[in-house]
């Protein structure tokens, strides 16, 4: 809603601009006819002259910024009722998460609680299924790219990419134990062993990325097509996914994630799970917290 609103303000201003000019090319036409008129003829070319005004104002009312702003309301109509869905549904699911807690010992109010929860979950689940259906994007070609170099010692397995904003891209190769700059047209320009499996890579700066690797975070630097390794952070347990988001690291240790500084400094954990292992990055319970770190678009 709020991308037409820019839009169509955006459309508005363009109209205006053109009527502005119009007016400033008709004034000027009219000072450039009456200049040599004396005052006694002059009141009839400054009458038409307001009445020309008026009609084109009035032009401009009634057909262009009219005809725009139902055009954006019939648009903006079935978001609306969307956003008020996805409210009420929210206010309901909320006020339930509330009540459950104080009805706890009471069997038949639970019952009543429990059923309801379940109604209202069937309800938002298929209202998101109809209307926000499960497509993000649809792919116009693919390309295919041998990374391997002469050096590897096993089968290529790509764990992490990480796009430059150059045009360059970073490769993760955990089973060769190496990080990989490929060039724009993807061929390898340089590598740097670890001394584990890497398993995920973030971007930091520019030039700048971060890998997980084992236990620790190690940081590669990238220059003039090289690659070149700087600081390390050592961690008290495991690092298999990471994600960067306004100057902090989001890590995720297979059944944890943390918030730590850039310098390294734990912030906080933020979630435990510890019924299963791989809960983390691409792994069920934190998916859309990482997905939401990497790309911003939520």
């Amino acid at each position: 809603m709020m991308s037409l609103k820019v839009s169509y303000k955006e459309h508005e201003r363009l109209i205006v601009d053109g009527l502005r000019v119009n007016i400033i090319s008709y004034l000027r036409e009219c000072e450039t006819s009456t200049v040599n008129t004396t005052h006694e003829h002059m009141q009839y070319p400054i009458s038409e002259m307001r009445e020309r005004i008026k009609n084109l104002l009035a032009d401009f009312e009634k057909s262009t910024i009219k005809e725009k702003k139902e055009e954006l309301n019939l648009k903006q109509a079935p978001l609306r009722v969307l956003r008020n869905s996805c409210i009420r549904l929210h206010y309901e699911l909320f006020h339930l998460h509330v009540a459950i807690p104080k009805v706890l010992g009471k069997p038949e109010l639970s019952f009543i609680a429990s059923k309801k929860c379940l109604e209202n979950i069937q309800q938002s689940d298929i209202f998101l299924k109809e209307n926000f259906p499960n497509h993000v994007f649809t792919v116009n070609k693919k390309s295919v790219h041998n990374v391997k170099m002469p050096s590897d010692s096993e089968a290529c397995w790509i764990t992490a990419v990480c796009a430059l904003p150059n045009g360059q891209v970073l490769v993760a190769d955990r089973f060769n134990k190496k990080v990989k700059l490929l060039s724009q047209q993807y061929r390898v320009v340089s590598h740097l062993d670890v001394r584990d499996e890497p398993l995920d890579m973030c971007l930091i700066t520019p030039t700048e990325v971060s890998v997980a690797v084992h236990d620790e975070v190690q940081f590669f630097t990238v220059s003039q097509s090289q690659l070149a390794k700087s600081r390390k952070l050592k961690l008290q347990h495991y690092c298999k996914g990471i994600a960067h988001n306004q100057g902090d690291l989001y890590i995720c240790s297979g059944t944890a994630l943390y918030k730590y500084t850039l310098s390294g400094e734990l912030d906080c954990r933020l979630y435990e799970d510890t019924s299963a292992n791989l809960r983390g990055k691409n792994h069920g319970g934190f998916i859309l917290i990482t997905f939401v770190i990497c790309t911003e678009i939520f």
